[in-house]
């Protein structure tokens, strides 16, 4: 935040980073962190995948998150501090081997990049690091046309797959692999 004679002005954009944090709620939580701090106008990415459920004896489409306790959020670290230690079940992610209380965050073109290429496929299959392996990765490709135009990233090599999957990660911490329908070119 900057300071002008005394008032404090809006944050830069700058300032603004994805930080990675842990919501510790239940999962039948009525007020989970994800809402709450969109209700507080922040913006917010959950990875979410689809379950079919049981309710009242019959069958419903939901949608819920990959990793419980994975939420992402775009905000300054001054307005995330309050909300955090207000908020028992909501926790920072922290670097591992940094320094002392280091909040993991997300470069913001990676996180931008990932949230398009996620929004922009019907089923995003999701990985975590662990997951995914040497013999998993494949050639080294860039889209060319389509939604996903200028993407690079390496094909998903997968058992008894019947389309082609690009594997779009954020560093150390989450991959999805988004179906390739749509593009008209993919160059090696």
């Amino acid at each position: 935040m900057r300071v002008l004679a005394g008032l404090e002005s809006m944050p830069i954009a700058d300032d603004f980073r994805w930080y990675v944090l842990r919501d510790l709620k239940r999962a039948n939580a009525a007020l989970p962190a994800c809402r709450m701090l969109a209700e507080l106008r922040m913006e917010v990415f959950t990875p979410m995948k689809e379950r079919i459920t049981f309710i009242g004896g019959r069958r419903v489409r939901r949608e819920i998150p990959f990793l419980p306790d994975l939420l992402f959020v775009r905000a300054t670290r001054e307005q995330l501090d309050p909300i955090v230690l207000a908020t028992p079940t909501l926790q920072y992610r922290f670097v591992r081997g940094g320094s002392y209380c280091e909040a993991m965050t997300v470069d913001n073109s990676d996180m931008e990049r990932f949230i398009h290429a996620v929004r922009s496929s019907v089923c995003p299959h999701y990985y975590t690091p662990q997951e995914v392996n040497a013999s998993m990765r494949g050639r080294r490709v860039r889209i060319i046309g389509g939604v996903l135009d200028g993407y690079e990233g390496e094909l998903l090599n997968a058992q008894g797959a019947r389309v082609r999957r690009l594997l779009v990660e954020i560093p150390n911490l989450l991959s999805a692999g988004i179906e390739l329908t749509d593009c008209e070119y993919v160059m090696l």
